[in-house]
């Protein structure tokens, strides 16, 4: 078959698999992306995020991941909730609410892979999820998908930025769409103006160590650093934030994902549940979520910060 009809094919499939969105583009170097990196790198912005200086030809080059790659195909899943905690309770990033995205969407690009494997023919392909040395917003933007906000995020028309990206790297054929040209964002500055931490250094520019979805989450650190623990603005877990100041997120719609369907505790408990939770407690309820990469003891210290906060 064409590449034509195989890219149809291939997005018709993705749909079917509950991706909101389905691009493609070229694998090709990213010479632009490789200058940006390695002065975000050396300007410190990573923190103690060390695995963000490791395999940086990989990042760059889809080609030294899968060999002889051909295509990028990028997939967005919608994430945004349709519920929200209780008022009063510990702020945690709506992306956390349900099952840890990791294992929903790895079952989907498994079953991609498998479909085009079955389908169009035998291919190498591999597939990552926020997990390996892959600049997933680039190649979002490069595929059509949208552009990166001054927030950071990748930020669409139709739905704004709640959702997941996910790469299918692969060495077969298919035709690339569009590079998404255009920022939208104008002169809107909310999410700088709004950021607790002024985590936001310049548009598109965040210093990761400032943000607090790394004090809360990416940190090891036994206390949350004493010049931040006053402005965690009541986030235990992540932080959404430039999300729900940004215009473009009037748009966002309740995800329709059955795995993503929040947790009860996390919607229900207020801040004395948590304070009280025991480790036990904490690894059986959440031993599939989001939450359990802090740990029981990540989220004890992050609401201990929140205690000095006050």
């Amino acid at each position: 078959m064409s590449p034509e009809n195989n890219t149809q094919l291939i997005k018709t499939e993705a749909e079917r698999l509950g991706f909101n969105s389905c691009g493609v583009a070229e694998a090709v170097h990213l010479d632009d992306d490789a200058r940006r990196l390695e002065l975000w790198l050396k300007k410190g912005y990573q923190g103690t995020m060390q695995y963000m200086e490791r395999n940086f030809e990989l990042r760059i080059d889809p080609r030294k991941l899968v060999p002889g790659a051909k295509s990028v195909i990028t997939l967005l899943l919608n994430y945004y909730p349709a519920e929200h905690q209780a008022a009063g309770a510990p702020g945690i990033a709506r992306y956390a609410f349900g099952t840890d995205y990791h294992f929903v969407i790895r079952d989907k690009l498994n079953e991609l892979l498998a479909f085009i494997n079955t389908t169009i023919g035998a291919v190498d392909g591999r597939g990552f999820v926020d997990s390996a040395p892959v600049l997933e917003r680039s190649w979002a933007v490069r595929s059509g998908q949208g552009w990166v906000g001054k927030n950071g995020n990748l930020l669409t028309r139709h739905s704004g930025s709640y959702f997941f990206i996910a790469t299918l790297i692969t060495d077969l054929e298919l035709v690339a769409d569009s590079p998404f040209a255009t920022d939208h964002c104008g002169t809107c500055t909310r999410c700088i103006d709004e950021c607790p931490t002024e985590a936001i250094v310049s548009p598109t520019v965040v210093d990761g160590s400032k943000c607090i979805s790394y004090l809360t989450i990416e940190l090891k650190d036994a206390l949350i650093p004493a010049g931040m623990q006053d402005k965690m603005a009541g986030w235990m877990f992540g932080c959404d934030v430039c999300q729900e100041v940004c215009p473009w997120n009037r748009f966002a719609k309740p995800h329709n994902e059955p795995a993503l369907t929040p947790i009860r505790e996390v919607l229900d408990l207020s801040r004395r549940e948590w304070e009280g939770m025991t480790e036990e407690y904490f690894n059986r309820v959440f031993r599939k979520s989001p939450m359990k990469r802090s740990k029981w003891k990540g989220i004890q210290r992050n609401l201990g910060a929140l205690r000095e906060s006050e």
